[in-house]
């Protein structure tokens, strides 16, 4: 672990459970304290905080809060949603990739099966299902992943296509979105993306050294150079589509501020960091001490996100800026996301799994296209994974921000960053009350979702 790695491992202990119904902390704008139902979040005086320190201490937390007015309805609910709707699919419209990234969980683009791509007729069921059960004036969201899916590019926007006229017809609303590697973007795809109002996400991994060694061409050559060579017509001229860069982290490239600032530069409009924690061989993977080391890394973005809203500069870590977001909303969630519920991944031959990751998993198989989403296995996965049933999660005071953490990395590795999670969320809920009172204006409607 690194010199900078020790503030985070204070920060480790700062966030660490004392108890399941609140969370306390101090900021440059004063104390505060999270009830955990509902996420709802409190400035208090000092008074306040020594009580309620001392309630944890007791077991009293709810008479405690009682006594201060801050008691409220039960938001929490045990029960998992019962035959929710589609409301976002994936299309694994290319099994197969050109680069040979060590740490891909899709296996360097096949799923550990016989490379293939998806075939219209599959992408026109995909599509249909997912409009199936929209109402009129709802909105649903047709993603594109890989694999590289530009390697699929002829159905991709065939099944666009398809979908933005049905969804037209039937008067719902669709969102689309790919997530691309690069190497393959031509500027016709910047038309097509800017025309059907693509959200783009491009994976770049760092610097061009650090990222040429993570994300070589299968061959071994560095992919950096034709990566930025191929996105700058997109960066330029973004209006309706919105093109976004997502970063990997791992033991290799923790430079996060110099990425993030490079980045920025460059014109992507967001940028976003994820740790490594689950890769098919274990390389790359974060352990404890580069889970550190990130979240410092992570701070530094923080603390520079804090300076430049304060002086009413746009600065685009998208981290913090969902981060408050959730905060702000009072986001109470008992799974982290929307997979096997709202959202799932399609694989190129039609089969229905949990979420993109679990492509060909039969962990996360839930039914096919051909058959629909198979109820009563979805049902299960639904029970098993909400945060009640998940340890350590139920006592954590992180749950409903959290949600139990990613399924795919939870069932493939376990819980090896609960402290990481803990300790952002702890560093969040300071800088959202801190921005409450230093740049109040982040937080209308249309600043903090832009």
């Amino acid at each position: 672990m690194s010199e900078r790695g020790r503030r985070a491992q204070a920060l480790f202990e700062l966030s660490k459970p004392r108890s399941s119904e609140i969370h306390l902390l101090r900021s440059g704008a004063g104390c505060h304290v999270l009830v955990v139902d509902g996420n709802r979040f409190y400035d208090i005086d000092q008074r306040g905080f020594a009580s309620l320190d001392a309630a944890i201490a007791e077991g009293r937390t709810q008479d405690a809060l009682a006594a201060m007015g801050l008691a409220a309805p039960t938001c929490a609910v045990d029960a998992a949603p019962a035959a929710p709707p589609i409301r976002s699919l994936s299309l694994a419209v290319a099994q197969k990739c050109n680069l040979g990234c060590s740490y891909c969980y899709a296996r360097q683009g096949s799923f550990g099966a016989a490379p293939r791509n998806m075939s219209i007729a599959t992408a026109r069921a995909a599509v249909e299902r997912l409009l199936s059960d929209a109402e009129r004036s709802s909105r649903v969201n047709l993603a594109f992943l890989g694999g590289e899916p530009l390697v699929n590019r002829a159905v991709l926007r065939q099944a666009t296509r398809f979908a933005a006229d049905e969804a037209a017809r039937r008067g719902v609303s669709i969102r689309f979105s790919i997530t691309s590697n690069g190497t393959l973007i031509d500027e016709s795809d910047g038309d097509f993306f800017e025309e059907h109002g693509f959200a783009v996400t491009i994976s770049l991994d760092g610097p061009a050294e650090v990222h040429d060694q993570l994300r070589p061409y299968k061959g071994g050559r560095g992919s950096f150079d034709r990566v930025l060579h191929n996105i700058e017509p997109l960066l330029v001229r973004q209006r309706r589509m919105q093109v976004s860069a997502r970063v990997t982290v791992t033991p290799l490239n923790l430079v996060l501020r110099e990425t993030l600032d490079a980045f920025i530069a460059l014109g992507f409009h967001s940028v976003g960091f994820s740790p490594m924690l689950n890769s098919p061989d274990g390389r790359g993977e974060l352990t404890h001490y580069g889970l550190a080391d990130m979240l410092e890394a992570m701070i530094d973005c923080g603390e520079e996100f804090e300076r430049r809203t304060v002086k009413g500069d746009r600065y685009p870590f998208a981290n913090l800026l969902l981060a408050l977001q959730e905060i702000h909303k009072g986001t109470h969630r008992p799974y982290p996301c929307g997979a096997g519920s709202g959202y799932f991944g399609v694989s190129a031959d039609g089969d229905l799994f949990a979420c993109h990751r679990f492509v060909g998993d039969s962990a996360g198989a839930l039914g096919s296209l051909a058959r629909g989403v198979d109820r009563t296995r979805q049902n299960a996965w639904l029970v098993e994974r909400h945060v009640h049933r998940q340890e350590p999660c139920r006592s954590c005071w992180a749950r409903y921000l959290c949600g139990g953490g990613c399924h795919h990395e939870v069932i493939h590795r376990g819980r090896p960053a609960c402290d990481y999670i803990r300790g952002w969320l702890h560093y969040c809920l300071g800088a959202y009350a801190r921005l409450s009172v230093a740049a109040p204006a982040l937080f209308s409607a249309n600043t903090l979702a832009a």
